[in-house]
C-alpha cells in the first residue's frame, strides 16, 4: 500500500463474501464505533432498490441489492482507516488496482443513490422478447402468444396474438401471462 493517502472524504467499494453484505456493513460501523473512528470511516452502505416480486400470484414489494457482494464506504483513506475495513471478517478486499483501492466516482455514487431512493419500486419481470407465453386471465385466456415488448416501469407486457391468420399485439400485466 502506498504510503500517500487521499485524506478526503471519498467513497470506496469493498468486496465482500456474498450474502454477507449487512453483517460486513455493521461490522464496519460498530468498529468505527468502537475504535474512535468515526472522523474517518463515515458511512457504510448495502446498495438496494425496491422491486415488486410476484410470490403465490400476488404482488410483494422486496428490497434486493443492487450490488452482490459489494459494500460501499464513505472515508479519509488513512492506514488506520484502511487496516479496520480491511481486516473486517466477510471483507475481501477494497475493489481497485492492484492493492491501491480506487475511489468510487461522485456520478458514480449519485447514480446508485438515486436508485436507491427511487420511491416507485421496479417490477421483477422474467421474461425476455420473444418468449412464448401463455396468457391465464382476461378475453385472451388460453391464447398462446410472444413477447414483443416490455414495460418493467409499469409491468406491463405486449404478447403478440395469432388470431385470424394475423398477428394482433395485446397489452397484458405480467400476471397475466405464464411461460410455455
Amino acid at each position: 500500500m502506498n504510503k500517500r493517502y487521499d485524506t478526503s472524504k471519498q467513497w470506496y467499494a469493498i468486496h465482500t463474501y456474498s450474502g454477507y453484505e449487512e453483517k460486513v456493513a455493521v461490522s464496519i460501523r460498530q468498529r468505527a464505533e468502537s475504535l474512535d473512528m468515526k472522523d474517518k470511516i463515515f458511512q457504510v452502505l448495502v446498495p438496494k432498490e425496491k422491486m415488486i416480486e410476484i410470490k403465490n400470484g400476488k404482488r410483494k414489494v422486496v428490497e434486493k441489492r443492487i450490488f452482490q457482494g459489494y459494500v460501499l464506504v464513505q472515508m479519509k483513506l488513512s492506514e488506520d482507516a484502511w487496516y479496520i475495513v480491511r481486516n473486517t471478517p466477510s471483507v475481501t478486499g477494497f475493489v481497485g488496482t492492484g492493492t491501491e483501492p480506487t475511489p468510487v466516482e461522485g456520478d458514480e455514487i449519485e447514480k446508485i443513490m438515486k436508485r436507491m431512493g427511487r420511491d416507485e419500486p421496479k417490477h421483477k419481470i422474467d421474461y425476455s422478447l420473444g418468449d412464448v407465453v401463455n396468457i391465464t386471465d382476461g378475453p385472451f385466456k388460453g391464447f398462446d402468444g410472444a413477447i414483443n415488448e416490455i414495460d418493467v416501469q409499469k409491468g406491463k407486457l405486449k404478447v403478440l396474438v395469432n388470431m385470424f391468420g394475423r398477428e394482433t399485439p395485446v397489452e397484458l400485466d405480467s400476471l397475466q401471462v405464464k411461460k410455455t
